[in-house]
């Protein structure tokens, strides 16, 4: 008879010799009359079954006879089986499928509450009922268009009402990320193109920045930035190299940069506008008291300056317009004085050069500047009228080295109003010259004054 087993995933085929069914036989047959038969089935039915796997186990562990062959198993065979080796049981897996690696666990697993990890990507928050859920806006990271869109406004506000703190907090609204370099990047582009004065207050800012917006490595990366792309800022900025080389200097000396910045970059660099540029931020830190100085690299600005700097300025620049009438370099240098509440000065400086000059020519060129100034809006109506009212109260100290000066006054006054940038109340308060006279008999021969206006 035949018997088949399956031993590690293999079919083998186990003899029982015929002697041994006869033996069963004979004994079942010869005890059948002392007990009865049912009694002598049962008990060779359980001998057998105890032979069989006594006879199993020791095949197991030895040897597997195969179609009268011997083999004997790999002990990775039995290394490696899930079944259980005491040979008992049902031939299932151990642990009931959940021991090892790579295995799907015991059936039904799934449906047991585990600790779940939130930040998972796969986790699912309506498969397990957590309770309340927080739920977190996540802002994506600005691109570079974005960023370069977003910071220009906040510089050029910054640039009206100065204020670093409110100008770091718009910044701090900016999703920059790891591209907070570009905001020095920007900063000192946008600068380039604007007045020393406004150079002067980005430093400041990104003094002010520094720590709260930006790093230092981001300040460092962003100078590396604008060294390398210089060729494209001489375009339209010439002067550029000089510039970043100030602007370098002067973060040097705020304790935004290292002082090793300039000399490491002046060995990498290749470009001469590059060269240019650390040469000028080197030549600024090595002067005696060089960093004292560099708080006053971009000069001083609109009303730091001296009244008398001022009035000189002014002066030259009225002379030099007289030359050679040049209405928009005249309005360019007046412009660069940055000085708008001291307009009326130049106003007043005009006039008295007029009245002084006692001539046509210089009246109809003064009055071309006054009303080009009034129409730009450069000059305001309370300049101009703040500057010819000084003019009134100072005729007769100008009367006494002009003696016509208040004909020339009345006459300019009279040109101005038909250019129609002076207003009534102006013209009112014009003054006019006193007139000496002889009065009639009996006066005894006396002067008196009398003004007619």
């Amino acid at each position: 008879m035949m018997e088949q087993e399956v031993l590690n995933g293999h079919d083998a085929e186990i003899d029982v010799p015929d002697e041994d069914q006869n033996g069963v036989a004979n004994e079942v047959s010869g005890t059948a009359g002392v007990e009865g038969t049912n009694i002598v089935n049962s008990v060779a039915v359980d001998h057998r079954i105890k032979r069989k796997a006594k006879r199993l186990i020791k095949q197991l562990s030895k040897e597997i006879v195969t179609n009268g062959a011997t083999v004997v198993p790999g002990t990775r065979l039995l290394k490696n089986s899930r079944r259980p080796r005491n040979g008992y049981g049902r031939g299932l897996p151990k642990k009931g499928g959940a021991g090892g690696k790579g295995v799907w666990g015991k059936l039904g697993s799934e449906l047991v509450e585990v600790d779940v990890d939130m930040n998972d990507p796969n986790y699912d928050s309506d498969s397990l009922d957590n309770g309340d859920i927080e739920l977190k806006t996540i802002i994506p990271e600005m691109t570079d268009e974005e960023i370069q869109k977003g910071t220009e406004p906040i510089v050029l506000e910054y640039f009206e009402h100065g204020d670093t703190a409110e100008a770091a907090m718009a910044f701090d609204e900016l999703n920059c990320g790891t591209k907070r370099y570009m905001i020095p990047v920007l900063a000192v582009e946008i600068a380039m193109d604007h007045k020393p004065s406004h150079r002067e207050m980005t430093s400041v800012l990104i003094s002010d920045l520094y720590g709260r917006v930006v790093t230092q490595k981001d300040i460092a990366r962003a100078f590396e930035g604008l060294l390398k792309n210089l060729p494209d800022l001489v375009l339209d900025t010439p002067d550029a190299a000089t510039v970043l080389g100030n602007f370098i200097a002067r973060a040097v000396a705020d304790d935004c940069l290292p002082p090793k910045f300039v000399q490491i970059w002046k060995e990498k660099v290749d470009c001469d506008h590059a060269r240019q540029a650390l040469a000028r931020a080197d030549t600024l830190l090595s002067m005696k008291h060089g960093l004292v100085r560099l708080d006053n690299v971009w000069g001083v600005s609109g009303g730091l300056r001296p009244v008398k700097y001022l009035t000189r300025q002014m002066t030259l620049l009225l002379q030099e317009y007289l030359s050679s009438g040049d209405l928009q370099e005249a309005t360019r240098c007046l412009l660069e004085l940055e000085v708008p509440h001291f307009h009326h000065e130049l106003v007043y400086e005009a006039v008295v050069m007029t009245i002084e000059a006692i001539n046509g020519h210089t009246e109809e060129m003064m009055c071309k500047l006054l009303k080009s100034l009034y129409a730009a809006i450069i000059i305001t109506p309370d300049m101009m009228e703040r500057g010819f009212l000084r003019v009134y109260e100072d005729m007769p100290d100008i009367c006494l080295d002009v003696p016509l000066a208040y004909t020339v006054l009345e006459r300019f006054v009279e040109r101005c109003q038909k250019g129609g940038f002076l207003t009534d109340e102006v013209i009112k308060k014009m003054p006019s010259r006193g007139r000496k006279r002889f009065v009639s008999e009996g006066d005894g021969g006396r002067v008196k004054n009398h003004d007619f206006v």
